[in-house]
């Protein structure tokens, strides 16, 4: 099937699944991204009357805020920004009282993506609108999200998307240029970039995923497995009890 077919099954998908959910239509965070930006218009395609988009700036670098407004304005998208830096400073202030200096980074960074879920869900039943994820399949493989942040969500539509084929999909869905060559980042903290963090290449862990690992190293292999069994929680929620058995 080709990809332009695929992505009308994920239109589909989103259709079949707010019916099912009795809802009126479709929500997603805008981050500035290729991911979010690719759900964004996919969202649009499936509800054209019924969608909205999110801008949650939280302490972001400005270009993010100038891609996503470029975004809204070449797609014509239905959108609003919602400033969440005085509710950071509020949790802040709180987890400062006991805030470890060596964790300090990254449990403030997951906390602005749990706050971005939180508005999400909140305007999202204001609306009576499910909340869209914008997980691609190497993000969900190694775990590359925000438990209860940005992997938070009713529905992720192209969770079985390479990151190669993202930018594909952005290219058929005619993303702006600047987003599509951008370097991918979460944004969580100065100076983050995705492939930093996770050690590797997007294009390594695309042909990782593909089984192609014939000229991948023994290190990176080893650092995607890794990852996937130490994020196993994050894609299996929640951990259950043992069944009681009552006799």
């Amino acid at each position: 099937m080709k990809l332009e077919q695929y992505l009308e099954e994920i239109i589909k998908f989103l259709q079949d699944e707010v019916k099912k959910a009795n809802a009126k239509g479709l929500i997603v965070g805008l981050s500035g991204g290729i991911d979010s930006a690719v759900v964004a218009l996919l969202i649009k395609k499936a509800f054209p009357n019924n969608y909205l988009t999110l801008v949650m700036p939280c302490f972001s670098p400005q270009i993010d805020l100038d891609y996503a407004a470029k975004l809204v304005q070449k797609h014509n998208l239905k959108s609003e920004v919602v400033n969440l830096d005085d509710a950071f400073i509020s949790f802040k202030k709180i987890l400062d009282q006991d805030l470890k200096p060596e964790k300090s980074k990254i449990v403030l960074g997951n906390l602005k993506a749990r706050l971005r879920m939180n508005t999400l869900y909140a305007y999202g039943q204001n609306h009576d609108y499910l909340v869209v994820g914008t997980d691609n399949a190497d993000e969900w493989h190694i775990g590359y999200f925000t438990k209860y942040g940005d992997g938070g969500v009713d529905l992720l539509p192209i969770v079985h998307l390479l990151k190669q084929d993202v930018f594909a999909a952005a290219k058929i869905l005619a993303v702006n240029d600047e987003i599509i060559v951008r370097t991918p980042t979460a944004s969580l903290w100065e100076g983050q970039t995705d492939e930093q963090e996770m050690q590797f290449s997007y294009q390594e862990l695309d042909q990782y995923l593909l089984g192609n690992t014939e000229h991948l190293s023994h290190k990176v292999q080893e650092r995607i497995k890794n990852l996937n069994q130490a994020t196993e929680h994050k894609r299996n929620l929640v951990p259950q009890a043992p069944k009681w058995n009552r006799s």
